[in-house]
């Protein structure tokens, strides 16, 4: 049996792992489940699968989880604290790790696999783009397994031959091709997005998944992010990687080779296809994905971005070139850009100016170790923080004069 740990059960993509994982319980035993805050749904999670370990990484929704699950799981441990998901991420029964905690608060659970050894199925985008130089020293000085989980990277992953080497590029390849749905917004006039409200930026037309990730999906800074992945995870230039507007979200990327030929991955869009390849690589398992049909499908459209009307995708792009901390920094101003935006504090133009603001002022840097992204994700966030007060007083000053 091999021993799994999901850490952020409660996700879009924590959920689709569990549906994977409920259709091989031969081959899958379930270890340990976490998530940060959602007490009430890792306590439904821990009652219908009974793992060995659950942890919350919010300490005070914890006890809330404790008091909901009550006796009802005798053999299940509850851990809390940020330093619970690193203990589970390196239990000596837990062979592969799902890390799919988003944002930067996966950082050091991403790592802590890492470091033991795992083989780590990498949902958590922002621990590469913060940290990348760092995890991939730690999957080769551990010898641990990176698989990466998002559609895209999963597809140039299928499309490379073996082995994949992380960080290294194979030889003959030429560049990639990232695809992007284009998001809600892809045919909204650049003047309507200034009233887009955050229901309208998490109706994704193709995809299920959380509001952050969804809010990326629609200022295409998601697109943006897995750029900079796809650069540390392949070992690629920042101009290796072109991106395409694909409206139907069924190729999920491409790679060319210098002989002309390209490989494409092609499914439906259910995350639960790369969730069932990484889980039983090299061999392949049932993900209970519906099967491809192109004749349904009708048609395959490719576009540009507008990068205009979609800053923040030229802001990352100028970030992976910058290299250094400049990605930690446009994370980092990126999530609280993206919090303020669902919290109605700042309309959605507001998102790449915030952004755009904090990354002009960064000092940037090199990375040599983990100390280096922290203190530059605080900064980012700082900053970000500040800019959105001042936005919000201008805002407030141009109404009382109007």
């Amino acid at each position: 049996m091999i021993g799994v740990a999901v850490l952020g059960s409660t996700g879009s993509v924590g959920e689709s792992t569990l549906d994977v994982l409920s259709r091989h319980r031969e081959r899958f035993s379930l270890i340990a489940i976490a998530a940060h805050r959602n007490a009430a749904k890792l306590a439904r999670q821990i009652l219908a699968w009974q793992p060995a370990y659950a942890a919350l990484a919010d300490a005070g929704a914890a006890r809330e989880l404790a008091a909901l699950v009550g006796s009802r799981a005798p053999h299940t441990r509850l851990l809390a604290g940020p330093g619970a998901l690193e203990e589970l991420a390196a239990l000596a029964e837990v062979h592969c790790v799902m890390a799919a905690i988003v944002g930067a608060a996966g950082l050091r659970s991403t790592l802590a696999a890492a470091r033991a050894g795992k083989r780590l199925l990498l949902a958590n985008k922002e621990s590469m783009v913060m940290a990348g130089p760092l995890l991939l020293a730690a999957v080769h000085g551990a010898g641990a397994t990176l698989l990466p989980i998002d559609s895209e990277h999963n597809a140039i992953f299928q499309c490379l031959p073996a082995p994949v080497r992380p960080g290294i590029a194979p030889p003959g390849l030429r560049r990639v091709l990232l695809t992007a749905s284009g998001g809600p917004f892809r045919d909204s006039p650049r003047e309507a997005l200034a009233a887009a409200t955050p229901e309208a930026a998490c109706a994704h037309p193709n995809w299920i998944m959380g509001r952050k990730i969804s809010v990326d999906s629609a200022t295409l800074m998601n697109k943006g992010l897995e750029l900079i992945e796809a650069c540390l995870l392949f070992g690629l230039a920042p101009a290796q990687v072109e991106i395409l507007v694909h409206p139907q979200s069924i190729v999920h990327s491409l790679v060319e080779y210098l002989d002309g030929s390209v490989l494409a991955q092609l499914s439906a869009p259910d995350m639960r296809t790369p969730i069932a390849h990484a889980l039983a690589w090299p061999e392949r398992i049932d993900s209970g994905v519906e099967f491809l049909d192109l004749l349904k499908a009708g048609r395959l459209d490719f576009q540009p971005p507008d990068y205009d009307r979609f800053r923040c995708l030229a802001l990352a792009q100028a970030a992976a070139r910058a290299g250094g901390l400049h990605p930690v920094l446009l994370n980092a101003a990126n999530e609280v850009a993206v919090q303020a935006f669902l919290e109605r504090r700042l309309n959605f133009p507001g998102i790449a100016a915030v952004i755009e603001a904090v990354v002009e002022r960064g000092a940037g840097g090199s990375i040599v170790d983990l100390e280096d992204v922290l203190a530059a994700d605080a900064e980012g966030r700082q900053r970000a923080a500040e800019r959105i007060v001042g936005i919000t007083r201008s805002e407030s000053v141009r109404g009382a004069h109007a």
